[in-house]
């Protein structure tokens, strides 16, 4: 199935995205979801045409159990819901998105970031529709990932660092195994935040994501990616120096990772999975940590330096 459609910022739009979120609903067998994720992307991108700039794009998210609805813009303006009195929610007709999002929602929140923001929610089923006029709207979950992080790592002793070698890594497959990562870690963080108890892998991941960042903070070399990418070359050998807690860290992730493919096949998780290319390059990349930490000699990417395709 697909799971994100492109709009344009014109009124139409809004009518294109309530159809296409109710059709993806139906395919699921979520029928019971539709009214109030109609209502609730229908303000979404009509705040999105209103306020925002274009590329406007609806998606589908988390699991068939737990399906959340997206609307990505590139407006870096964080959203606001109005403080209304229900005599104003009668009357309003704009401004008022975000207060019928909460009101028709499990669970809500934004994202911003350098690039512009993601508006998300959980709808209601029907059997709760009945009753959420009566209660309190729930409130969002703000994530701002415009800045950089306040809190310096602590500074290793050159000669406490451990040195890994990356023979012949793939820049440019590695960059699409970046992105593809970091799609992996925003749906299991947000299932951890609204699951965890149903989904113990995402917590865990989302746990494990902070020792990882923190120690990559603390790692020397790693711009050298950034580098080789910037330059257009399709493989380069790298030298990280990293903290003598790294090996055994990217060991844990790739075990973590892959329980992490075995509970994406069987929630249906709905977002891109991993090529068999992806797959490879992250067990060599993550074992490369592991071995050289335990004093071993560096392997060259023994795979190829052209992207390959998603299986149809």
């Amino acid at each position: 199935m697909t799971t994100a459609l492109e709009l344009d910022p014109e009124p139409r739009s809004v009518r294109d995205a309530r159809t296409w979120v109710v059709r993806q609903l139906q395919t699921l067998g979520r029928e019971d979801l539709v009214d109030a994720a109609r209502l609730g992307v229908s303000e979404l991108v009509t705040n999105a045409i209103l306020h925002a700039s274009s590329p406007i794009l609806v998606r589908l998210g988390g699991t068939p159990v737990h399906p959340r609805v997206e609307v990505h813009d590139a407006s870096t303006e964080p959203p606001a819901a109005r403080d209304m009195t229900d005599d104003d929610r009668l009357l309003a007709t704009i401004g008022r998105g975000l207060s019928i999002v909460a009101t028709y929602s499990r669970m809500w929140g934004a994202e911003m970031s350098p690039s512009g923001k993601v508006v998300w929610f959980e709808p209601v089923s029907d059997d709760d529709m009945t009753d959420v006029r009566d209660e309190e709207p729930v409130p969002g979950e703000m994530v701002d990932l415009t800045g950089t992080p306040d809190d310096a790592p602590a500074e290793h002793a050159a000669d406490d660092l451990v040195t890994i070698r990356l023979m012949s890594m793939p820049v440019r497959v590695f960059a699409h195994y970046r992105l593809w990562y970091a799609e992996l870690l925003r749906e299991l963080r947000l299932l951890a935040l609204s699951h965890g108890s149903e989904y113990p892998v995402a917590q865990e991941l989302s746990a494990l994501t902070a020792d990882v960042e923190r120690e990559r903070r603390q790692a020397r070399g790693p711009d050298q990616l950034d580098a080789a990418l910037a330059s257009g070359v399709d493989r380069a050998d790298l030298v990280y120096q990293v903290p003598p807690s790294a090996p055994a860290t990217m060991g844990r992730l790739r075990e973590v990772l892959e329980d992490a493919d075995a509970f994406c096949a069987e929630q249906k998780l709905l977002t891109a999975t991993p090529t068999p290319q992806l797959v490879a390059l992250r067990s060599w990349y993550l074992g490369e940590f592991e071995r050289q930490g335990d004093g071993e000699q560096a392997i060259p990417w023994p795979g190829g330096y052209a992207v390959e395709p998603a299986e149809s």
